[in-house]
């Protein structure tokens, strides 16, 4: 089966549809390979104490901007993909 001149819109407006039902956000923890609360307790602090909240608080906000950024160079690179066609 071949496609058409307007089949082939479709077909990546489709694709590109779909690609964006998974989010790379939604990775289980445990994969990411780290372990917040073994780091937070290698430095001897007591789990509740005010500083081992401050670790996990700064764990969070380095993952989520690492998240972020990873999310944007994604979404940068597909308005590239779409804006450069001829350039593979």
């Amino acid at each position: 089966m071949q496609f058409g001149s307007a089949k082939l819109p479709i077909a990546l407006t489709l694709m590109l549809l779909l690609s964006a039902c998974a989010q790379r956000s939604q990775v289980a923890a445990s994969s990411l390979g780290e372990d917040d609360d073994a780091l937070c307790r290698a430095n001897n602090v007591a789990v509740g104490s005010s500083q081992y909240i401050a670790c996990r608080k700064d764990r969070d906000v380095l993952r989520n901007n690492a998240a972020g950024r990873a999310d944007r160079r994604q979404r940068d690179l597909g308005e590239y993909m779409l804006n450069h066609p001829d350039h593979p």
